[in-house]
C-alpha cells in the first residue's frame, strides 16, 4: 500500500507532461530549432567576424524580424479556421505606402493615423472574411485575388519608393540603438494566452477542429471566420508599420515577399494547415528561424544567386522535420 500512495503522484506528473508535451511539441520544436539556429549563428559568425555578435547584431535582428512576426500571426489566425491569406503581403503593402504619406507630421495626428492604418488592415481582412465565409468562396483564390488588388491600391498611393517616418515614431515602435523588440516578445505570448482563453479564440480553434461539431455547440461559424480574418488584416497591418518604422520610408512593393514567408514561419511554430492547432507564440518563433536561417546564409558566404535556393531547402527539411517528429510524438501517446 504504502508503495502505491507514492507511485500513483508520479503516474500523474508523467501523464501531466506527457499530456502538455504532446499539447505544445509544436512550441517545443521551434523553440529547440531556434536555439540550434542560434547557436549556429554565433559560430558561423565568430569564424566570418573573429567576434561574436553583440547588441547592433541582436537590435537588427529583432528589428528586421518583427514585420514577418506580425505577417506569421496574421496567417496564424486565419491558418487556424483551415482557411489560408495570401493577401497579407497585399495588406502589408498596403498599409506601408500609406504609413509613408501619412505619418510624417505632428505626434497626433501621427497617433490618430497610426489607428487609422491599423483599421485599413482590418478593413482588408473583413473582406476576405465576408467573402469567404457569407460568399462561400475559396479561401485561395478570394485572398489571391485582393492580393493583386491590395497591390494596385498600394502602387497607387505610393508610386516610387519614399515618403518619410518621423524618427519618434521609429524609436518607439524599432528602435535602431537599442533592443527594444525583445519586449514585444512576452507582449505577444502575454496578449495570445489571453486570445487563447477569450470565446474567440475558443470558436476560432473549435471552428478549425471540425466547422460542423462547432455549429452544433452553438458557435457561429460565420462570424468566427470574419474575425478571424479581420484579426489577420490588424496584423498585417502592424507589420506594415514596423516595415516602415525600419525603413524610415515606404515601398509600396516590400511586403509582397511576405505573402509565403508567413506561412513558412506559422508552419515552422507548429500551426497546421488542416486547422485548429498551433499558436501566435510558436508563429513568432517560427519567425525567428526563417530570419536566422537568412543571417546563416549570409555570413556563410553562400553565393547570393543561391542563397534563396539554400534558404527553401533548410525550410522544407526543418518543416518536414518537425511535421515527422510531431507525428511520432503524437503517436506514442
Amino acid at each position: 500500500m504504502p508503495e502505491q500512495t507514492v507511485l500513483m503522484p508520479s503516474g500523474v506528473r508523467r501523464g501531466r507532461m506527457s499530456h502538455a508535451l504532446v499539447q505544445n511539441v509544436g512550441l517545443v520544436l521551434v523553440i529547440s530549432l531556434l536555439s540550434a539556429c542560434i547557436i549556429g549563428y554565433c559560430v558561423i559568425y565568430y569564424i566570418a567576424q573573429h567576434r561574436f555578435p553583440g547588441g547592433f547584431e541582436l537590435t537588427s535582428t529583432l528589428d528586421n524580424t518583427m514585420p514577418l512576426a506580425f505577417a506569421a500571426l496574421a496567417q496564424t489566425f486565419v491558418v487556424l479556421t483551415r482557411g489560408i491569406d495570401l493577401s497579407v503581403g497585399g495588406v502589408i503593402d498596403l498599409t506601408n505606402a500609406v504609413a509613408a504619406q501619412t505619418l510624417n507630421g505632428p505626434p497626433l495626428q501621427t497617433a490618430l493615423w497610426t489607428v487609422a492604418i491599423l483599421l485599413i488592415g482590418g478593413a482588408c481582412g473583413l473582406v476576405n472574411g465576408v467573402l469567404v465565409a457569407v460568399g462561400r468562396l475559396q479561401p485561395i483564390l478570394v485572398t489571391l485575388a485582393t492580393l493583386s488588388i491590395f497591390q494596385g491600391i498600394a502602387i497607387r498611393v505610393l508610386p516610387q519608393p519614399g515618403g518619410a517616418i518621423p524618427p519618434g515614431f521609429t524609436s518607439v515602435l524599432a528602435n535602431p540603438n537599442y533592443p527594444t523588440s525583445l519586449l514585444y516578445i512576452p507582449l505577444i505570448g502575454i496578449i495570445w494566452a489571453i486570445f487563447r482563453r477569450t470565446r474567440l479564440g475558443v470558436s476560432v480553434y473549435a471552428v478549425g477542429n471540425d466547422a460542423t461539431a462547432a455549429s452544433s455547440h452553438g458557435i457561429s461559424v460565420k462570424r468566427t471566420v470574419i474575425l478571424a480574418y479581420t484579426l489577420g488584416g490588424v496584423a498585417s497591418a502592424m507589420a506594415g508599420l514596423f516595415l516602415a518604422a525600419n525603413a524610415t520610408a515606404g515601398d509600396a512593393t516590400t511586403g509582397d515577399t511576405y505573402t509565403l514567408t508567413s506561412i513558412v514561419a506559422a508552419v515552422l511554430g507548429g500551426v497546421s494547415l488542416f486547422g485548429g492547432r498551433g499558436s501566435g507564440l510558436g508563429a513568432l518563433f517560427g519567425a525567428f528561424v526563417t530570419v536566422m536561417v537568412v543571417n546563416i546564409l549570409f555570413f556563410s558566404h553562400i553565393d547570393p544567386l543561391y542563397q534563396t535556393f539554400y534558404e527553401g531547402l533548410f525550410l522544407l527539411a526543418a518543416v518536414v522535420s518537425a511535421n515527422m517528429i510531431g507525428s511520432f510524438v503524437r503517436r506514442r501517446r
